[in-house]
C-alpha cells in the first residue's frame, strides 16, 4: 500500500471504512513516544538532509569524551541508510536542538540514541513513500544504498532531491519501527571515532581553544573560604593596570583585562586588598562519618522486602563502609565565554560553555539576570570531560556577569587548578551500614541495608533558585541549594544501587539524605553507585569467607538474573579465576570479583582485580566482562569500560579530598593524588553482545565493581579487610 509522506497514511485512493458522525470527543492525551522523541516530537529538530548530500543529525546530547557523537551517527546512518561518510553531527545549541536535559546516566544511547533510531526510520520512510508517490508505486518494492532510492525500472532518486524541509516538518509518530538486528550493517561494528584526529593531532577543538573577534580575559577572585562574605575591598593597583575593569556585585569579585597574563596580575593584586569574613565552616576530618549521622536527615525506606514465612537466623553479622569526599580532578580546567549584545528589551547573552545541559544552565541564567529565555543562547563545544557535574555550569555565570563589563565584547573565563579542585561541586562524602541475617551454611536469610549521604544533584535547571556558585555570592545572594537525590525511578543519587540484586529472603533499604551541606556537592561518574557497590560487594565476599564458601560461588547461590550469572560467570574464567595459585604469582598477591547491574536497570558487568601488596596498592589486571544490550560501537563501549575501570582504581587506592576547618586545602596535585600512567593497570574488556536486547549506557558501569573487586583482592591478598575508601597504606597497615 502507498503511503502518503505527509501523513504516513494510505494514500488518496486507498480503501477506507468512514466513520459515522459523532460528537467531537476530548483529545486523546498523546501517545508515548521511544526515548527522548517523548519530549522532543518534532522531526525536523532531529535530522536534516542538506541539498550536497550531507545528513546533517542534531542529538541533545553532548560529547564529554565518550565518544557519543559517533555512536549516534552509527545510529542515524544506519537507519537511514547512508553512508557514515555523510553524516554530520551538529552541536547542541539552546533553541534549535532537541532539549534532552543533561547527559549523564549513562543515558545518551539509551535515550538519544532510542530517538534517532526511531526518528531515522520514520524519516526514511517518508522519504521512500514521497519516491513511491512520485513514480506512483508501492514504497515497499523500492531499495535505498546510500541515499539513493531506486526502483525496479532503475529509475533513481536521492534523499537530497526530495523536499526533506516539508516532509520533516511534523511530529514524530513512533510508529515506524527501526531496523531489526539481523539487518543492522554499521551498529554492532567498530568504527573510528568523529572527535579522536582533532585531538591526537591538536587542532582546536575545545572552548578553551575559541578566539572570537575582540574577545577579552576574565578572571574572578574567590572568596577567602565557602560562605566568607567580602567586607571591604582596596582595588586600586588592580585598576591602574592598563584596560583592566574590576567588576564587583556584593561578594562577587572580578576583573576583565585585553590579556589574559594581566586579568590573572590584576586577581592576584585584588587578593591582596581583599578582607573577608570567616567562611561557615566545613564537617570534622575526624569522625566524618559518626558527624554524619548526627546532622538533620530526610529518611525513607526504599525497599522493604518482607518473608511471609521468615526462616530461622543463626547469626547476625554488623558491616561499615565508608567513602570520602571526591574532586572530579579533570585535567583540563573548566571554561565558557560569554558575550552580551544590545540594550534594555533588546539585551541578549551567547554563552559558549562545555555544559552537560545547556538547557538547565539557561534556565538558571534566566533567573540571574531576569532574562526571557529565547533571549539567552547556549551553545555547547567540548571542554573538560568530567563525568558529572564540575565546575562548566558555574564557570559560565562566571563568565556572564564579567561580560557585563565588557562594552559587548566577548569574555572568556578559565578557571585556575585551585578553583577546579576547591570550587567545583565534590562528590558526597558516604556512609554504609549493613546487617546481615544468616542460616547455619552462612546464606544469607535477611539484608538490612543503610546509607547516609548527601543527595547527589545540584546541577542547574532543576530548581526555583539558581545553583550556580558565583549566585551565591552576590549583592542580592541566593541561598545556598541543598543536594537533592534524582527519583529513584531514574536512577536514584545516594540510593543508588543500594537495593542489592541478590535473593534475598528479606531486604529493608534505607536512605538518610543529609539536609545540611557544607561542603557543595553534586554528581560523579556513578554517583551512589561506587559506593553502594563497593559496600555490597565488599560484604559478599566477607560473608563468603565466613562461610568458607569460594566467593564466586557465593554470590551464584544468591542471583537468579541469567544476564547477572552470564557476566559474573565470563569474567571469572577469562580470569582464570578457578585456577589461582599464589605460588604462582608475586608475593602479596591477591585477586577479587564483583558485579553490578547499573542503576538496578542498566548494563551488566562483572570486573576480577588482580592486585599486589607493595609500598601501595598495585592494581595490576582488570578482567572486566560487560553486557550492554545491542551493542552499537564496540571500540566505544570498551573505551568507556576501560575509563570508568581506571577512574575507578585512582578513588579506590588514592583519592580523598583534604580540607581543615575552613577551606578545602587539596588544591594541587602534591594534595590529590590521582593514578599516574605508570599506575594503570592493563585492563581487558569482553562484551557479551545482546543485539535483541535495548542498547544502554557503559560510562558508569565498571565504576562500583571496580572498586570492589580491588578491595576484596587486597582482603584476598593480606587476609585483613579495608572497609574505608581509599585503601591507603596507612589504613592497610592499620587493618594489619
Amino acid at each position: 500500500m502507498n503511503l502518503d509522506p505527509r501523513t504516513l497514511e494510505p494514500a488518496p485512493g486507498a480503501a477506507a471504512t468512514v466513520a459515522p458522525a459523532v460528537a467531537p470527543a476530548a483529545a486523546p492525551a498523546p501517545a508515548k513516544l521511544p526515548g527522548s522523541l517523548n519530549t522532543n516530537r518534532r522531526l525536523d529538530r532531529w535530522l536534516r538532509i542538506l541539498p550536497e548530500g550531507i545528513i546533517e543529525v542534531m542529538p541533545g546530547k553532548v560529547e564529554i569524551g565518550q565518544g557519543i557523537v559517533t555512536a549516534l551517527a552509527q545510529i542515524a546512518a544506519e537507519e537511514l541508510d547512508v553512508d557514515l561518510s555523510r553524516v554530520r553531527m551538529v552541536r547542541a545549541k539552546t533553541g534549535m536542538s532537541p532539549d534532552e536535559a543533561v547527559t549523564s546516566g549513562s543515558q545518551s544511547v539509551q535515550e538519544c540514541g532510542t530517538a534517532l533510531r526511531h526518528a531515522g526510520a520514520e524519516a526514511r520512510a517518508l522519504l521512500l513513500a514521497e519516491a513511491a508517490r512520485q513514480w506512483s508505486v508501492d514504497a515497499g518494492t523500492l531499495q535505498v544504498s546510500d541515499g539513493l532510492i531506486s526502483d525496479v525500472s532503475g529509475r533513481k532518486l536521492a534523499y537530497w532531491q526530495l523536499d526533506s524541509a516539508v516532509l520533516f516538518d511534523r511530529e514524530t509518530s513512533g510508529q515506524v519501527a527501526p531496523k531489526a538486528a539481523t539487518a543492522h550493517r554499521l551498529v554492532g561494528t567498530t568504527v573510528e571515532r568523529f572527535d579522536i584526529p582533532d585531538k591526537v593531532y591538536g587542532r582546536a577543538r575545545f572552548v578553551h581553544d575559541m578566539a572570537l573577534p575582540g574577545m577579552r580575559y576574565g578572571r574572578v577572585l574567590r572568596p577567602a573560604a565557602p560562605g566568607a562574605r567580602l567586607q571591604s575591598l582596596d582595588d586600586a593597583a588592580a585598576r591602574a593596570l592598563p584596560g583592566v575593569v574590576v567588576v564587583r556585585d556584593g561578594s562577587f569579585v572580578g576583573v576583565v583585562a585585553e590579556r589574559e597574563e594581566v586579568a590573572l596580575k590584576a586577581v592576584a593584586l585584588l587578593r591582596k586588598g581583599a578582607v573577608w569574613s570567616e567562611g561557615a565552616g566545613l564537617p570534622p576530618t575526624e569522625g566524618l562519618h559518626d558527624w554524619m549521622r548526627t546532622q538533620p536527615l530526610d529518611t525513607k525506606v526504599i525497599e522493604d522486602k518482607r518473608a511471609t514465612a521468615p526462616a530461622r537466623v543463626v547469626r547476625d553479622v554488623s558491616l561499615r563502609y565508608t567513602k570520602p569526599y571526591l574532586a572530579h580532578a579533570s585535567i583540563g580546567a573548566s571554561c565558557a565565554i560569554a558575550q552580551w549584545q544590545g540594550a534594555g528589551e533588546q539585551k541578549r547573552l551567547a554563552v559558549w560553555s562545555h555544559s552537560q545541559g545547556i538547557y538547565n544552565l539557561r534556565a538558571d541564567l534566566g533567573i540571574v539576570f531576569g532574562l526571557p529565555l529565547p533571549d539567552i543562547t547556549i551553545e555547547h563545544v567540548e571542554g573538560a570531560g568530567c563525568y558529572g557535574h564540575n565546575g562548566a555550569d558555574d564557570v559560565a555565570l562566571d563568565a556572564c556577569l564579567l561580560a557585563r563589563a565588557a562594552d559587548g565584547s566577548p569574555v572568556q573565563v578559565v578557571w585556575s587548578r585551585e578553583e577546579e579542585l576547591a570550587w567545583s561541586p565534590h562528590s558526597p562524602a558516604m556512609d554504609i551500614q549493613i546487617k546481615a541475617g544468616l542460616n547455619a551454611e552462612g546464606n544469607i536469610l535477611s539484608w538490612t541495608y543503610d546509607v547516609w549521604s548527601n543527595g547527589h544533584g545540584i546541577r542547574p535547571g532543576r530548581a526555583k533558585i539558581p545553583t550556580l556558585l558565583a549566585a551565591r555570592y552576590l549583592e542580592k545572594p541566593y541561598e545556598q541549594f541543598i543536594a537533592v537525590n534524582a527519583p529513584l525511578a531514574s536512577g536514584g543519587g545516594s540510593e543508588r544501587n543500594a537495593i542489592a540484586l541478590y535473593d534475598f529472603p528479606e531486604q529493608v533499604v534505607t536512605n538518610h539524605r543529609l539536609l545540611t551541606m557544607p561542603l557543595r556537592v553534586s554528581a560523579m561518574r556513578a554517583l551512589g553507585g561506587y559506593a553502594n557497590i563497593f559496600a555490597i560487594e565488599s560484604a559478599m565476599d566477607e560473608l563468603a569467607l565466613q562461610a568458607g564458601v569460594d566467593p564466586v560461588e557465593y554470590r551464584l547461590r544468591h542471583m537468579k538474573d541469567p544476564r547477572a550469572i552470564a557476566v559474573l560467570q565470563n569474567a571469572a574464567a577469562r580470569a582464570r579465576w578457578s585456577a589461582w595459585d599464589s605460588e604462582e604469582h608475586e608475593e602479596g598477591a591477591g585477586h577479587g570479583i564483583a558485579w553490578v547491574k547499573y542503576k538496578n536497570t542498566g548494563a551488566y558487568c562483572a570486573v576480577v582485580a588482580e592486585v599486589v601488596m607493595m609500598e601501595v596498592v598495585k592494581v595490576k589486571r582488570l578482567v572486566i566482562a560487560v553486557d550492554v544490550g545491542l551493542t552499537i560501537n564496540p571500540d566505544g563501549v570498551i573505551n568507556q569500560i576501560e575509563g570508568g575501570a581506571i577512574q575507578s582504581a585512582s578513588w579506590t587506592v588514592k583519592e580523598a579530598l583534604g580540607y581543615d576547618a575552613q577551606r578545602i586545602t587539596a588544591t594541587d596535585w602534591e594534595q590529590y593524588p590521582i593514578l599516574n600512567f605508570s599506575e594503570v593497570p592493563a585492563v581487558e574488556v569482553e562484551i557479551i553482545n545482546r543485539p535483541d536486547e535495548r542498547a544502554v549506557g557503559a560510562g558508569e558501569a565498571a565504576s562500583g565493581p571496580t572498586a570492589a573487586a580491588i578491595a576484596n583482592a587486597v582482603a584476598h591478598a593480606l587476609g585483613v579487610r579495608v572497609r574505608d575508601l581509599p585503601l591507603t597504606p596507612e589504613r592497610v597497615m592499620a587493618a594489619m
